[in-house]
């Protein structure tokens, strides 16, 4: 896809019925899977050729100041997707997103666009939403050997690749004239939050911006109910706030309580937009470490959650401040 005529039609149909975008109850759970990614197909994908971020913009994006007159915020949604299983789609979270004309970005796994070809699509496809980059098999890259944290970066771009160029071949986005996808991923968030020095600058250097957050949902703890992830989001919410939640089946209450809060927000005057819009409007917050919610958290949860599954470290820091 890199140079040449565009593969997608200035009006493209539409390729999904309303049916066929609506989630379903069954998408939602894990299902374990223990089939290896095809790693040998995903290195034979030929990418366009990277330009490496700019040295201001590099390090760890946690949030965005906005100028006064602008109440801007951006929700996100990890879509993780680990070896041994195949995670969910929640449509209930996307499928609301849609009907309520909100913006947002979803960071995908590459192994979970591989194993969810017609949903990543779909995300691709939507004016509404923007793919970022969640890593390949959801390893922590902060202890990865040079080989791997090249294959973690690279193989999500193919898995993008494969995905963009299928939905170019159909000759179709989702809704009416939207922009193009574009040829290559520009964001990447860190697999449990988690980076060094070398894998931010392995990021930067294959033109990824290095995304976090400020405002932790708490969403993959099956116990914390809907009302209190809402009322965490309209108190800690302010501009330029990068939310973090998941739409992998993990954030088991999270489209109720986006139905009690987007209202609400948009009530006190908030936009919503993509990360990268965000991003565009004011000037980045910027840290050189990636953590949870203070410089340092990270160490302590990786070494009794790391390889317990995707949504531990999130579950830890579920309780209010």
């Amino acid at each position: 896809l890199a140079g040449g005529a565009s593969a997608f039609a200035e009006e493209p149909q539409q390729c999904w019925t309303p049916a066929a975008l609506a989630g379903t109850e069954a998408e939602l759970k894990d299902v374990h899977d223990h089939k290896s990614l095809d790693l040998a197909q995903l290195k034979q994908v030929t990418l366009p050729p990277a330009t490496p971020v700019a040295p201001a913009l590099r390090g760890s994006i946690r949030g965005v100041e906005l100028p006064p007159d602008k109440k801007l915020i951006a929700l996100t949604f990890d879509l993780c997707e680990e070896n041994g299983y195949v995670s969910g789609y929640d449509g209930r979270i996307v499928d609301l997103l849609r009907a309520q004309g909100i913006k947002a970005t979803f960071f995908a796994g590459g192994k979970w666009m591989e194993t969810h070809p017609e949903r990543a699509q779909q995300l691709i496809a939507d004016p509404l939403f923007e793919v970022g980059s969640h890593g390949l098999r959801h390893l922590d890259l902060s202890h990865a050997n040079d080989a791997t944290l090249g294959e973690e970066i690279t193989l999500t771009e193919a898995a993008y690749a494969r995905a963009r160029t299928a939905l170019a071949s159909r000759q179709c986005l989702v809704g009416a004239s939207p922009p193009e996808p574009p040829a290559r991923l520009t964001l990447l968030r860190f697999p449990y939050g988690r980076c060094n020095d070398k894998a931010l600058a392995a990021a930067a250097g294959a033109g990824l911006l290095t995304v976090q957050w400020d405002l932790v949902t708490g969403d993959p703890d099956p116990l914390v109910p809907a009302k209190t992830i809402a009322n965490r989001i309209l108190t800690k919410v302010h501009p330029g706030a990068i939310i973090v939640a998941h739409a992998n089946g993990r954030g088991r209450n999270t489209a109720a309580a986006l139905a009690v809060a987007l209202p609400k927000l948009k009530e006190e005057g908030y936009s919503f937009v993509t990360v990268s819009e965000l991003i565009d409007a004011g000037k980045p917050v910027i840290a050189t470490s990636c953590y949870q919610e203070h410089p340092g958290d990270m160490t302590r949860i990786a070494r009794s959650n790391v390889g317990h599954g995707s949504h531990d470290l999130f579950t830890i820091f579920s309780a209010p401040n």
